[in-house]
């Protein structure tokens, strides 16, 4: 497991039962996990969103007198340097976007260094037929993506990428064909119809795996099996590296669990060349 100040974070949140307010604290905690131990309740409910007893209240909840013994409690567990001051005085805000990706990067490469969520998900989507792949607005263009490449060694890949009425009616014509899994990706902000459709799905026999900014989103509550993958919000728009490469991860694991994968992408191949689909 990774010791970096967000897996610390989030390891301390693991079992604890939160409210969408403390979900949305919790979020930014781990979001900014290096700075959190040096700021105050009152500047922790600013850069949350939230109210300073909201911050009271979650530290609370996690077991502690308040939010001062909170802070204290990860001062004693922050690495040497983090915190105040640094290098990225010296970036453009620009380049503060691009290291902010890099950092989130180097989160996803901590959190990978357990593979067993990953395999679990690539057995679950490789096992389901068809493979219905979810992902409205902002996450529209990883469901497509993730949804492009999987048709290329799955028999049967079914983007789900607009809703509306129809969306559960194509989730229960999934299930009818006999889909055992959906794979969610959800990023901010969070549609309403993205929750709904998740409820509808698990309601409907759908074991949900989902790529989402974070453990504490608002579909975690209806998915049954979650990998986080932190977003960018140095830019006016979020930046969605990390949960692209984790889509090409999650392919990758899925790929290793089809028996006929390899087979199916020679085939693709050689359609392909005699066809001429590429410039060579």
């Amino acid at each position: 497991m990774s010791d970096s100040p967000a897996a610390r974070l989030q390891k301390l949140f693991e079992g604890h039962r939160l409210t969408p307010t403390q979900r949305r604290i919790a979020h930014c905690m781990v979001r900014g996990a290096a700075e959190v131990p040096f700021l105050s309740s009152v500047e922790l409910a600013e850069l949350a969103g939230v109210s300073q007893p909201s911050v009271t209240r979650f530290a609370v909840a996690l077991g502690f007198d308040g939010y001062p013994a909170l802070r204290r409690h990860l001062r004693e567990v922050a690495p040497v340097g983090q915190g105040e001051g640094g290098s990225a005085d010296a970036y453009n805000e620009y380049q503060q976007a691009v290291q902010g990706e890099i950092e989130n990067l180097r989160r996803l490469s901590a959190m990978l260094a357990d593979p067993a969520p990953v395999v679990e998900a690539g057995r679950l989507l490789a096992e389901s037929t068809p493979l219905p792949v979810l992902g409205l607005r902002a996450a529209s263009s990883q469901a497509r993506g993730f949804a492009y490449f999987a048709a290329k060694v799955h028999p049967d890949v079914r983007l789900l990428d607009e809703g509306g009425s129809m969306l559960a009616d194509r989730i229960d014509a999934a299930v009818t064909a006999g889909a055992s899994a959906l794979l969610c990706f959800a990023l901010p902000r969070h549609p309403r119809e993205v929750a709904e459709a998740l409820e509808h799905g698990r309601a409907a026999g759908l074991t949900v795996v989902t790529v989402a900014d974070s453990a504490f989103a608002p579909v975690a509550r209806h998915s049954d099996l979650l990998i986080p993958a932190p977003v960018g919000t140095g830019l006016a728009f979020d930046t969605a590296c990390a949960p692209m490469l984790l889509g090409r991860v999650l392919l990758e694991a899925m790929a290793d669990a089809l028996p006929d994968a390899q087979a199916r992408l020679e085939a693709f191949d050689a359609r392909a060349a005699a066809r001429g689909l590429f410039v060579e």
